[in-house]
C-alpha cells in the first residue's frame, strides 16, 4: 500500500490488522519490506514502436501484515515521448492494495540545480490535509486562498515557504490532491503538467486514479547519490505519484481501495514528456 496507514493498523471485515511501522507510528509505502525493496520477475518485450517490461511477482498471505496472497503485475511500455506504467493484481483474500510510481523528476537535468522554479499545473480544487504524523485528518478542503492551489501554472517554490501549518509540517508539499471522487476505471485524464522555464522541458502526468500525491523532494539532503555520483540535495527532484488516498483502509468515505476476490485491480498512468519554445 503506498503512502501511509495510520499507526500501522486497519480493520477489514470484522478483524484488526497491524502492520509494521517505519514511518514514527505509521506504515509507510507497505512497509520496511515493501514492493520497491523486493525482487521482481522481469520480462522484457519489444514491437516496432515500442519497448517494455513486464514486471511480476506473488505477494503471500501475511506479508508484511497484509491479508491475502496477492499476484502482481507491472508493465511499462516506452513509446515515443510517453511512458505507460500498467498496474493489474488480484487477491484470494479481501486486502487493501494501491500501487504507485515513485520517480523523482527533475526538468533541468542537472541534479545540482532543484526544482523550486518548475511550473505546476495540477488540475485539483481540493485537497487532503495532514496531520502531525502527515496522515490525513480525513477533510477535502477547498485549494481557493492557500499555497495549494495549482489550478494555474504556478512555481513550486513560488509559496513554498509561506506561512502555513500544512506546509510546516512537512517542510513543503507532500499531500494527496484530490483528482475525482471514485475511481471511475475510465480512460486516463490529465492530472498535472510540469514546465521548467529554463530548458522548456514539459511533463503531463494522466492517470486513472482518484488521487495525486505531490512531493517536493523536502528531505532529500545529499546523503543518497545517483549517476557517476552526483548527490540529490534539498527540493532536486519533484514527485508526482497516483494514487489511493493515503489511509484510505481507516477512512471509509475515502475512495475504496479495498480489492476483494474475483476482482481485479487495474490502474494506468502516463507520463508524456514535450518541450515548449524557449524565448531568447
Amino acid at each position: 500500500y503506498a503512502n501511509r496507514i495510520r499507526d500501522g493498523r486497519f480493520r477489514l471485515d470484522g478483524r484488526e490488522y497491524r502492520l509494521p511501522v517505519n514511518d514514527g507510528a505509521h506504515h509507510l509505502h507497505g512497509g520496511p519490506g515493501g514492493f520497491h525493496k523486493l525482487p521482481w520477475r522481469v520480462q522484457p518485450f519489444g514491437a516496432v514502436d515500442s519497448v517494455g517490461l513486464r514486471l511480476s511477482r506473488v505477494s503471500a498471505h501475511g506479508e508484511q501484515g497484509y491479508p491475502g496472497r496477492v499476484d502482481v503485475e507491472v508493465t511499462y511500455t516506452l513509446a515515443g515521448d510517453e511512458l505507460a506504467v500498467d498496474y493489474v493484481a488480484r487477491t484470494d483474500r479481501a486486502t487493501p492494495v494501491c500501487l504507485t510510481q515513485h520517480t523523482y523528476f527533475n526538468l533541468t537535468a542537472e541534479p545540482a540545480l532543484d526544482v523550486l522554479d518548475h511550473t505546476l499545473q495540477l488540475g485539483a480544487a481540493r485537497y487532503t490535509p495532514v496531520d502531525e504524523g502527515l496522515i490525513p485528518t480525513g477533510e477535502l478542503a477547498p485549494v481557493d486562498g492557500t499555497p495549494f492551489d495549482f489550478r494555474e501554472p504556478t512555481p513550486i517554490g513560488g509559496r513554498i515557504a509561506a506561512s502555513d501549518p500544512q506546509l510546516a509540517r512537512s517542510g513543503g508539499y507532500d499531500h494527496n490532491f484530490v483528482l475525482r471522487d471514485g475511481d471511475d476505471g475510465g480512460a486516463p485524464e490529465l492530472a498535472a503538467r510540469v514546465h521548467d522555464p529554463a530548458s522548456g522541458r514539459v511533463l503531463e502526468v494522466w492517470t486513472t486514479e482518484p488521487g495525486l500525491q505531490f512531493y517536493s523532494g523536502n528531505y532529500l539532503d545529499g546523503s543518497v547519490r545517483g549517476k557517476e555520483g552526483r548527490a540529490y540535495g534539498h527540493h532536486s527532484g519533484f514527485c508526482l505519484e497516483p494514487q489511493r488516498f493515503p489511509d484510505s483502509p481507516n477512512q471509509p468515505h475515502f475512495p475504496g481501495s479495498i480489492l476483494r476476490p474475483g476482482e481485479r485491480y487495474q490502474s494506468r498512468t502516463l507520463y508524456r514528456f514535450g518541450v515548449d519554445t524557449v524565448e531568447e
